[in-house]
Protein backbone atom coordinates (compact mmCIF):
# COMPACT_ATOMS: atom_id res chain seq x y z
CA UNK A 1 0.00 0.00 0.00
CA UNK A 2 1.43 3.31 -1.03
CA UNK A 3 1.73 6.41 1.12
CA UNK A 4 -1.17 8.23 -0.52
CA UNK A 5 -3.43 5.16 -0.47
CA UNK A 6 -2.55 4.62 3.17
CA UNK A 7 -3.39 8.20 4.04
CA UNK A 8 -6.63 8.20 2.07
CA UNK A 9 -7.86 4.94 3.63
CA UNK A 10 -6.68 5.78 7.16
CA UNK A 11 -10.20 6.75 8.31
CA UNK A 12 -11.32 3.20 7.39
CA UNK A 13 -8.70 1.53 9.60
CA UNK A 14 -11.01 1.16 12.64
CA UNK A 15 -13.67 -0.43 10.43
CA UNK A 16 -11.17 -2.85 8.90
CA UNK A 17 -9.89 -3.69 12.38
CA UNK A 18 -13.40 -4.31 13.66
CA UNK A 19 -14.22 -6.53 10.69
CA UNK A 20 -10.99 -8.50 11.18
CA UNK A 21 -11.71 -8.95 14.89
CA UNK A 22 -15.28 -10.10 14.18
CA UNK A 23 -13.98 -12.65 11.65
CA UNK A 24 -11.44 -13.98 14.15
CA UNK A 25 -14.08 -14.29 16.88
CA UNK A 26 -16.48 -16.07 14.52
CA UNK A 27 -13.74 -18.49 13.45
CA UNK A 28 -12.76 -19.24 17.04
CA UNK A 29 -16.40 -19.77 18.05
CA UNK A 30 -16.94 -22.16 15.15
CA UNK A 31 -13.83 -24.14 16.06
CA UNK A 32 -14.91 -24.36 19.68
CA UNK A 33 -18.42 -25.47 18.79
CA UNK A 34 -17.11 -28.22 16.54
CA UNK A 35 -14.22 -29.32 18.69
CA UNK A 36 -14.93 -32.94 19.56
CA UNK A 37 -13.09 -32.74 22.88
CA UNK A 38 -15.21 -29.81 24.01
CA UNK A 39 -18.42 -31.61 23.03
CA UNK A 40 -17.33 -34.81 24.77
CA UNK A 41 -16.39 -32.82 27.87
CA UNK A 42 -19.81 -31.17 27.85
CA UNK A 43 -21.49 -34.58 27.57
CA UNK A 44 -19.49 -35.88 30.52
CA UNK A 45 -20.33 -32.76 32.51
CA UNK A 46 -24.05 -33.20 31.79
CA UNK A 47 -23.85 -36.83 32.97
CA UNK A 48 -22.08 -35.71 36.16
CA UNK A 49 -24.64 -32.99 36.82
CA UNK A 50 -27.46 -35.51 36.32
CA UNK A 51 -25.81 -37.91 38.76
CA UNK A 52 -25.58 -35.09 41.32
CA UNK A 53 -29.25 -34.28 40.83
CA UNK A 54 -28.65 -30.89 39.23
CA UNK A 55 -30.37 -31.97 35.99
CA UNK A 56 -33.57 -33.90 35.51
CA UNK A 57 -33.66 -36.85 33.13
CA UNK A 58 -35.56 -34.74 30.60
CA UNK A 59 -32.97 -31.95 30.77
CA UNK A 60 -30.15 -34.47 30.40
CA UNK A 61 -31.83 -36.05 27.40
CA UNK A 62 -32.29 -32.66 25.71
CA UNK A 63 -28.64 -31.72 26.33
CA UNK A 64 -27.42 -35.11 25.10
CA UNK A 65 -29.53 -34.89 21.94
CA UNK A 66 -28.09 -31.47 21.11
CA UNK A 67 -24.50 -32.39 21.90
CA UNK A 68 -24.63 -35.75 20.12
CA UNK A 69 -25.99 -34.02 17.02
CA UNK A 70 -23.13 -31.51 17.17
CA UNK A 71 -20.67 -34.38 17.65
CA UNK A 72 -22.15 -36.23 14.67
CA UNK A 73 -21.82 -33.09 12.53
CA UNK A 74 -18.23 -32.68 13.66
CA UNK A 75 -17.54 -36.26 12.58
CA UNK A 76 -16.87 -37.61 16.07
CA UNK A 77 -19.50 -40.34 15.92
CA UNK A 78 -18.32 -41.75 12.60
CA UNK A 79 -15.22 -43.21 14.22
CA UNK A 80 -16.93 -44.94 17.10
CA UNK A 81 -19.01 -44.50 20.19
CA UNK A 82 -18.92 -41.99 22.98
CA UNK A 83 -17.31 -42.23 26.37
CA UNK A 84 -16.97 -39.54 29.04
CA UNK A 85 -13.17 -39.64 29.03
CA UNK A 86 -13.03 -38.90 25.29
CA UNK A 87 -11.93 -42.40 24.26
CA UNK A 88 -14.11 -44.31 21.80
Amino acid sequence: MGLITGLLTLPLAPVRGTIWLAEQLAEQAAEELDDERVIRRQLADAERRHALGELSSEELEAIEDDLLERLRQAGGLDRGGWSPDGRA
